[in-house]
């Protein structure tokens, strides 16, 4: 119980809306302005590497964060989600180059195009469970890369598409120390969004479908509405995400959306936690730095004495790709509850320390 929660002995809590409340206690709610206020001040003091590696981050968590309320929420499975990411990209662009529409009102026009998409995908989905699911949502990602290549008039075919920069008022945030804001502003939106949703009469509801499908029907949950709504929302996210991804690179080609990003998708949110929204962002950070980690380690190496005793030579390059797949492994087995299980451990011990219970 520990684990779940912080708050001190002799707080009771007499009001649902109290019981609820995102941050239980003031220490939390302090520690969340200022990681904000620090996050703030970052494009003063990074450079755009680093800036850039945290832009990553924060669209690809937007993404993820879709990904965990299907799988980690409801308990349904995609390896498909890439396909919807792109889908928002490309929707995105096409809305502000073909219809003329301001940038800060195509990206969520764009989510909201891509949530049909998904619904249109999760109804039959909705009905299969299992390995079943599996295939449907991979079909759903052969599909639309499919689309993507062939339907010039939206994507642009193989030769991709131009995204417009992001601007308000004429102001335009075409660099990452003005786009990083941009990001920052969407993550926050959407992580509050989803965190009051699972405190919704909804999110409970996605949630008993999870945990046990035949008790949520007999309570007079609507399974299929659920399980789409989860699909729905899944594609939202999705298509939020890659409308940022889409406007940040000011181009969207095909080659970028495919099952490998599906799968690094997955590997964000068992990482850091199914079922959890801040382990979202805690698996998305370790997903996107841990290559770059990598990267640091084969220049060091090449050329050094280790590097010679192995003959490791031109492998090293590969380093990279292999650490992901080992990471989910080793993350399956050893910390199956991901790293926001293992930070509540953390807080937990240094709430009781010194005592052992």
């Amino acid at each position: 119980m520990a684990t779940q929660s912080l708050i001190p002995a002799g707080d009771y809590r007499t009001t649902y809306a109290a019981d609820t409340t995102i941050f239980p206690t003031a220490g939390s709610r302090y520690a969340a302005w200022a990681g904000l206020a620090v996050l703030c001040l970052a494009p003063l003091v990074l450079d755009r590497y680093w800036l850039s590696l945290l832009i990553q981050i924060g669209y690809f968590a937007v993404a993820a964060l879709g990904l965990n309320i299907l799988v980690g929420f409801t308990g349904q499975i995609s390896i498909g989600h890439a396909a919807f990411f792109g889908f928002g990209a490309f929707a995105s662009a096409w809305l502000s180059n073909n219809l003329g529409i301001p940038v800060f009102f195509a990206i969520p026009l764009a989510g909201v195009v891509t949530t049909a998409v998904g619904l249109i995908f999760g109804l039959p989905a909705a009905r299969l469970k299992g390995l079943y699911l599996a295939i449907a949502t991979l079909a759903a990602q052969y599909i639309l890369q499919d689309f993507f290549a062939r339907a010039n008039w939206f994507t642009g075919g193989v030769a991709g598409t131009a995204a417009e920069a992001f601007s308000i008022f004429g102001f335009h945030f075409d660099t990452d120390h003005r786009y990083f804001y941009v990001v920052l502003a969407y993550l926050v939106l959407t992580f509050v969004l989803a965190t009051n949703l699972m405190r919704s009469r909804d999110g409970r509801a996605l949630v008993a479908v999870r945990d046990h499908y035949l008790s949520a029907e007999m309570m007079g949950i609507n399974l299929t509405r659920y399980r789409t709504l989860s699909f729905g929302l899944s594609a939202f996210y999705a298509g939020i995400g890659g409308a940022l991804y889409a406007h940040y690179l000011q181009f969207v080609s095909v080659e970028g959306f495919g099952i490998l990003l599906s799968i690094q998708f997955l590997g964000m949110i068992i990482i850091g936690g199914l079922g959890s929204i801040m382990g979202t962002l805690m698996g998305t950070a370790f997903m996107v730095l841990v290559p770059e980690a990598m990267g640091w380690l084969t220049d060091a190496v090449r050329g050094s004495a280790l590097d010679r005793a192995l003959s490791l030579k031109d492998n090293l390059s590969f380093l990279r790709e292999m650490a992901i797949g080992l990471v989910i492994v080793l993350f399956l087995m050893f910390e199956p509850d991901g790293l926001a299980h293992r930070w509540r451990q953390i807080k937990a011990y240094w709430k009781l320390y010194p005592f052992s219970h």
